[in-house]
């Protein structure tokens, strides 16, 4: 017998619909994770490596200021999930840091088992016990979701319900939810917002798929007399499968400390060295949009990938959130080029667009087709997004291309 603290990660391999234990986890003293592959695992004849841990008999640790290695680490729930799993475990009001006595393994074995990619962790190898959060209805969620906000203990009824919350990354309030017996995550408006954010995510997924950016099915409803944005879940395919789902922070080998360091060419380089395909007018477009939008909170948890074992593919995009801002001068948070810049305009990405192997002319040609799809259908995004006449003359021209954005074009 051992006094180490350990987990066991499933993970659901390629056209399967059940998981299957592939590794252990152990607690190391400073609270970080080891991962090891399980001998059973190994000898299979399907066994997929989990990316950035090879298949081998080898005892992974986390490097940095990581706590979990490789596609592990994206399987932990993020601040908002932190928030609700110290909720439900009686710590009302408590920081999700060091001080609220939990560590990375317990918020892996109290997260919902139905999280982000395809990959869950149990306290056992043999027998495989979901999480499961008790059925609820999206005005339940909402409200769970409103009195954690306001810092008002859960009533037992919706304590379970909220576990739906853990599973999703992100800081703000959402949840997963099942609408026609498929998942959907819910986003919910936050009491801290100064600006439409919902209204203004869901003009800006409108508006992505009609400047060729993929994106998931969305949808915006109305709950307690608040605007939610629905969207489908792109790592769960209707068949029943679970897709694994790896972020550029872990494909870039980062931490949360050293995150701010990667850049939109690392980003390419990372994927091509594991893609046959070339995503960099892809990857271009994105950036572009980003800044059309005055999307400046672009980090590297919102871009992602998919991973089948030998390969990434970019994920559709999301997270496509504009950030809220008073003045034209702004800069993203993830450099476009290789030298660090990173201003929040149209006119200086195309200047640097062979950073990210791109021309000068396709540079000039996204963009120029952004920002005319964007003028023509913004009325069209607005009233998808259920904005009033207020909050689309705020948001157009301060969010939406903001004159900092298009200067000198």
């Amino acid at each position: 017998m051992t006094s180490e603290r350990t987990g066991f990660v499933w993970t659901w391999l390629p056209g399967e619909t059940s998981p299957v234990p592939c590794g252990m986890l152990t607690e190391q003293s400073n609270g970080s994770l080891a991962f090891q592959y399980g001998r059973h695992y190994l000898e299979r004849g399907d066994a997929m490596a989990l990316f950035g841990l090879p298949l081998a008999p080898t005892r992974y640790l986390s490097s940095g200021y990581a706590l979990i290695p490789g596609e592990v680490q994206d399987a932990a729930p993020d601040g908002w999930g932190r928030r609700v799993i110290l909720e439900t475990t009686g710590q009302h009001g408590a920081v999700p840091d060091n001080s609220a006595g939990l560590r990375e393994l317990d918020y892996l074995l109290r997260s919902g088992s139905d999280r982000i990619g395809a990959l869950d962790v149990q306290r056992s190898s043999a027998e495989y016990v979901p999480r499961s959060p008790d059925p609820a209805t999206l005005e339940q969620l909402q409200r769970a979701a409103e009195l954690i906000e306001e810092g008002v203990p859960l009533p037992a009824e919706l304590d379970r319900a909220l576990v739906h919350g853990t599973s999703v990354g992100g800081a703000r309030p959402k949840a997963t939810i099942t609408v026609d017996g498929q998942p959907w995550m819910a986003k919910f408006s936050s009491s801290s917002d100064h600006y439409p954010v919902v209204g203004a995510e869901a003009a800006s997924m409108f508006l992505a798929k009609k400047v060729g950016i993929e994106t998931v099915d969305t949808t915006v409803v109305r709950s307690l007399g608040k605007e939610v944005i629905l969207m489908r879940r792109f790592d769960r395919p209707p068949d029943g499968t679970r897709k694994h789902v790896v972020t550029a922070l872990t494909f870039l080998g980062l931490d949360e400390v050293s995150a701010r360091y990667g850049t939109y060419p690392d980003i390419l380089e990372a994927l091509r060295t594991h893609s046959d395909n070339d995503p960099a007018r892809e990857l271009f477009r994105r950036v572009a949009f980003n800044i059309a939008i005055g999307n400046t909170d672009d980090h590297v948890r919102n871009h992602s990938a998919f991973w089948n074992g030998a390969a990434l593919t970019l994920t559709p995009a999301y997270d496509l959130s504009p950030t809220s801002r008073s003045g034209e001068t702004a800069s993203q948070a993830i450099a476009y080029g290789r030298n660090g810049e990173r201003e929040s305009n149209l006119n200086l990405l195309a200047k640097h667009a062979a950073d990210m192997s791109v021309t000068r002319a396709e540079a000039h040609d996204e963009i120029d087709y952004i920002v005319g799809t964007i003028r023509d259908n913004w009325s069209e995004a607005a009233d998808f997004a259920h904005l009033t006449d207020t909050q689309r003359s705020s948001l157009w021209g301060r969010q939406f291309l903001n004159p900092g954005a298009l200067r000198d074009r």
